[in-house]
């Protein structure tokens, strides 16, 4: 920081301590502070939107990676069993299924889910920074404009005998309040064109995601559909009619009745 940034840090600083103690008259903008707070909400909800399509996109690669581990070991207890059984050709068939899911994440949906989603998310958080300090060069504006608006104030209040002060101090107060009005007046103007801008932005990727999670379900269905011709019409029968539930309860009698799995 250079000499002159740091004298002004300084003086800014005690003006917002006079400002605390109510020696400089702080300038309240109720235009821009609600501009402000709907710009501060939308950062927050994109903010929290880029986390949670980060969170969505690794639930989907975990979900699909764990069912392919779930049906390698439904394989090994089938096979395990009788590698001719209906059951165990199920079993292949499921993991079969689970694995060209999980391939199909990788290879199909990652790269346009990154693409469309979270390369458009990150770069509209990326904005967020860079109107920030916009908005941080207008507060310290602000706080420039209050301290020579109030040295003006006391020129005027009490006459000095240098008639130099008072032209001064109105050419500093003029200054001051031009290059913060300025800013100002952008931010208020185009703050709102910005949070106009976020649903023609992210329609494409809403609708991009709504594309790829059809296409997951679809392809979910499709494969785990044809793994159901493994099983007999009497299962598929009896899980409609809501009777499987009625014959787990029986295997597990079976084994409660097993010495080794006894309560006592």
């Amino acid at each position: 920081m250079s000499w002159t940034g740091f004298k002004k840090s300084l003086n800014r600083a005690g003006t917002t301590v006079l400002q605390k103690t109510g020696q400089i008259e702080r300038t309240i903008d109720r235009e821009f502070a609600d501009e402000e707070s709907k710009y501060r909400a939308f950062e927050k909800e994109c903010q929290a939107l880029q986390k949670d399509a980060k969170q969505y996109q690794d639930a989907m690669r975990s979900m699909t990676t764990t069912q392919a581990r779930l049906a390698e070991t439904i394989e090994t207890f089938y096979s395990a069993a009788d590698r001719s059984s209906d059951g165990a050709m199920a079993s292949h068939a499921f993991k079969s299924a689970v694995e060209e899911l999980d391939g199909g994440i990788q290879r199909e949906l990652e790269g346009p889910y990154r693409t469309t989603i979270m390369e458009p998310l990150g770069k509209m958080n990326a904005y967020f920074p860079v109107v920030n300090e916009h908005i941080t060069k207008r507060n310290k504006k602000l706080l420039d404009f209050d301290a020579a608006r109030s040295k003006l104030r006391k020129v005027i209040e009490k006459p000095s005998e240098d008639p130099t002060k008072l032209p001064k101090a109105q050419q500093e107060h003029d200054d001051a309040k031009e290059v913060f009005e300025l800013m100002n007046d952008q931010l208020i103007s185009e703050l709102p064109q910005l949070l106009d801008l976020r649903i023609p932005y992210f329609d494409p990727s809403f609708e991009a995601m709504i594309r790829m999670q059809c296409k997951f379900a679809e392809e979910g269905y499709e494969k785990m559909s044809a793994v159901q011709r493994y099983f007999p019409d009497n299962v598929r029968d009896d899980y409609a009619a809501g009777q499987l539930d009625a014959q787990v309860e029986a295997v597990l009698q079976e084994m409660r009745e097993l010495s080794i799995c006894g309560a006592n």
